[in-house]
C-alpha cells in the first residue's frame, strides 16, 4: 500500500521529520519527545539500506584522540605501542590517531596496521596526499575541523594538494582487507589498541555482531578497543556477553564529539541518540572504549584512566599468529 507515492511507513516519518525539525532543543530534549525520537529512529533503522560510505574527516572526535593520547601515555619510555585501525578509508583517522600520539610521546615505537576493503581509497590514504579543491574519492570536507595552526603541524603544503608529513606516515602497515574475514587475526596479529569506528552501523545488525565478535579477537588481554558508529544495542549486547570493561573517562564528551552524527539523529540510521544517564545501562550503553581480557568481580568499578591496571600486568607471551603474521602491506 502506498500514499502519495510513498509507504505509509515513509509517509509517516516524512511527516515526523517536518514536524521534529521545527522543535526547539528544548523541546527535544524533554524525556517523552526524545523517548518519540527513539521510537522514529528504531523506524529508520527497520526501513534503511544500509551501505558503506567513505565520507571522514581529520580530528573527526578529538575527546577519543584525547583518551588514545592518555591511554597511550601509560605505556613505559621506548616502549612499542600496536595499533591496528579498522576501516581505515582515506586515511584521516589513521593520521589523526598518529599525529595525537607522536606529539605527545615522541618516543613511543607506534607500529600501526590500516586495513580497508576499498583498493582505491586505501591507495590514496597510503600516499597521503590530499586535494585543497577537491575530495577525491570521499565526498566531504576532510579538513573542516583542523585549524590552521593544527594543518601546518600535519600537512606540507603543494600547490593545491597538501601531503602528510613524514614522521606521522612512519611505520602505517596498509592491509586490503575485511575486518570481518576469520583469518585477519592471522594477519594483523593481537593488537594494544583496536579502532573500529564508523564501520559497523552501516552492516546490518546480525552481520555487525558477528564481526564485532571477530575484531576483538585481536585485542591482547588488558588492551584497549574503540568501536563508535555502531548500534548501540548491538555494541552493548556483545560487550556484556564478552564482559568489556567500559572506559568512563571522556564517555559522554566523546558520545557528543562527532556533530555530524550526532545532529543525524532520529532522521539517519548512524545517527547517535543524546546521551541519557536516566538509564541504568548507561555506562555500558554509551562507552565507545573498552578494556579486554580483565576479569574482576561482580562489584565493577569505574576507575579513571590514571588508575587503571597497567600495562605490565597484562603483557601476554607472543601468540603463534603474531610469530608468523602474513603480511598484506601494499608497497610503500
Amino acid at each position: 500500500m502506498r500514499i502519495l507515492g510513498k509507504s505509509p511507513v515513509g509517509a509517516y516519518l516524512c511527516l515526523n521529520g517536518w514536524t521534529w525539525n521545527h522543535l526547539s532543543p528544548f523541546l527535544t530534549n524533554l524525556r517523552p519527545i526524545r523517548s518519540y525520537g527513539s521510537f522514529l529512529n528504531t523506524l529508520v533503522r527497520l526501513r534503511a539500506d544500509r551501505r558503506f560510505n567513505f565520507g571522514t574527516f581529520f580530528l573527526r572526535n578529538r575527546h577519543q584522540l584525547e583518551l588514545i593520547r592518555r591511554l597511550s601515555d601509560q605505556r613505559g619510555k621506548g616502549s612499542t605501542l600496536k595499533i591496528s585501525v579498522l576501516a581505515c578509508s582515506n586515511g584521516a583517522e589513521v593520521y589523526s590517531i598518529l599525529w595525537t600520539i607522536r606529539t605527545a610521546r615522541p618516543d613511543l615505537k607506534v607500529i600501526m596496521h590500516a586495513v580497508d576493503v576499498s583498493k582505491e581509497v586505501l591507495e590514496l590514504a597510503r600516499k597521503g596526499v590530499y586535494s585543497l579543491k577537491t575530495p577525491e574519492l570521499v565526498h566531504a570536507p576532510i579538513f573542516k575541523r583542523l585549524s590552521g595552526e593544527e594543518m601546518r603541524e600535519m600537512f606540507d603544503t603543494e600547490g593545491n594538494q597538501v601531503k602528510i608529513k613524514s614522521w606521522i606516515k612512519e611505520g602505517i602497515i596498509w592491509h586490503l582487507g575485511d575486518a570481518g574475514d576469520p583469518e585477519i587475526l592471522n594477519v594483523l596479529g593481537h593488537q594494544d589498541m583496536v579502532v573500529a569506528n564508523n564501520l559497523l552501523c552501516h552492516m546490518n545488525p546480525p552481520d555487525a555482531e558477528r564481526c564485532l565478535h571477530n575484531i576483538a579477537r585481536l585485542v591482547n588481554p588488558g588492551g584497549y578497543l574503540f568501536v563508535s558508529g555502531i548500534d548501540l544495542d548491538i555494541r552493548a549486547k556483545v560487550a556484556s556477553d564478552l564482559g568489556w570493561r567500559p572506559i568512563q573517562d571522556l564517555m559522554e564528551d566523546i558520545h557528543n564529539g562527532d556533530p555530524s552524527v550526532r545532529g543525524d539523529w532520529p532522521w539517519q540510521y548512524w545517527g547517535l541518540e543524546p546521551f541519557n544517564k536516566r538509564r541504568r545501562d548507561w555506562k555500558l550503553r554509551y562507552a565507545s572504549a573498552f578494556q579486554l581480557g580483565v576479569h574482576w568481580g561482580e562489584e565493577i568499578s569505574f576507575p579513571q584512566v590514571g588508575s587503571l591496571t597497567s600495562e605490565k600486568e597484562f603483557t601476554p607471551k607472543k601468540s603463534q599468529a603474531e610469530k608468523e603474521i602474513v603480511s598484506t602491506a601494499m608497497p610503500r
